[in-house]
């Protein structure tokens, strides 16, 4: 499964969605499954867990070491695979992730770029029009953004950046949008290359 990644996709760490103790009822074989959402490019997973301690909300290694508690990365699943319990925990999963990694996501504002003549990719934040656009790009050629609280206090249309960009996230997950500018894109979509990318 993580062969089909490039190198700046590949997740090293994610966080728990839900933990199945049995599996999926329809499945053939009883046996733990755990679904996850990693911290990099919000991949969804379903993974076979080493044994029974896992929490919701946990934050588990899945890179290529040795890993303590996932034995084995079964597969990506499109957000429709994901259990009721999971589509439940997402959206404040996402938050969480976007919170405690706050440079990596303020240095977006600092650096996204057109998509087009026509379109900016922070226009792909939901709310995000051109009077949003023109105040984010005229306070950032100023100075670059340093925080949250610093986009929201010298943007003040913005009132909560963490929130458009957790909304922006959970788009891209259902499939709603043909620019992926924070996720990687299930293999099912094309995938478009958006100027927020690293």
């Amino acid at each position: 499964m993580e062969r089909d990644q490039r190198k700046g996709d590949l997740e090293e760490y994610a966080v728990v969605l839900d933990y199945l103790p049995t599996g999926r009822s329809f499945a053939a074989k009883s046996e733990p499954l755990v679904q996850l959402i990693g911290e990099n490019k919000f991949t969804l997973l379903e993974a076979i867990p080493k044994g029974t301690d896992l929490r919701v909300m946990e934050r588990v290694y899945i890179g290529k070491g040795e890993r303590d508690k996932i034995s084995l990365i079964k597969s990506r699943i499109p957000y429709e695979e994901l259990t009721e319990g999971s589509k439940k925990e997402v959206y404040n999963v996402i938050y969480e992730v976007i919170k405690k990694n706050e440079p990596r996501f303020v240095d977006l504002f600092n650096t996204a770029s057109p998509l087009n003549i026509r379109m900016h990719s922070l226009e792909l934040l939901p709310g995000v029009g051109k009077k949003h656009l023109d105040a984010i790009l005229k306070a950032r050629d100023e100075k670059r953004f340093e925080s949250f609280a610093d986009i929201a206090a010298r943007v003040p249309l913005l009132q909560d950046p963490v929130k458009l960009l957790a909304e922006r996230v959970l788009m891209e997950l259902k499939g709603e949008s043909r620019f992926y500018v924070l996720s990687r894109p299930y293999s099912t979509h094309q995938e478009e290359r958006g100027g927020m990318h690293r």
